[in-house]
């Protein structure tokens, strides 16, 4: 138990180290809170962007067909 109690006593340096460990380890968590909502926010974002994209797709009007050509470009002659 002695053990222990000299490891939370951090050699004297308790006072300095505990309260650095828990800010560091709020502000990872908070960072970490921040990022996920981030991103939730984001994902929810393109799927809103594709969903306008393919209804304005589907809304336009189908491009006329180009006409065939011969390989190598060439007119077939008529006769």
């Amino acid at each position: 138990m002695e053990k222990v109690t000299a490891f939370l006593q951090m050699g004297g340096y308790a006072a300095f180290v505990w309260p650095s460990l828990g800010l560091t380890v709020a502000i990872m968590g908070g960072l970490l809170i921040a990022t996920l909502r981030q991103l939730r926010a984001r994902q929810r974002r393109l799927a809103e962007l594709e969903a306008a994209g393919a209804q304005r797709r589907r809304r336009a009007a189908p491009a006329p067909a180009a006409p065939v050509s011969a390989p190598g470009g060439a007119r077939e002659a008529r006769p």
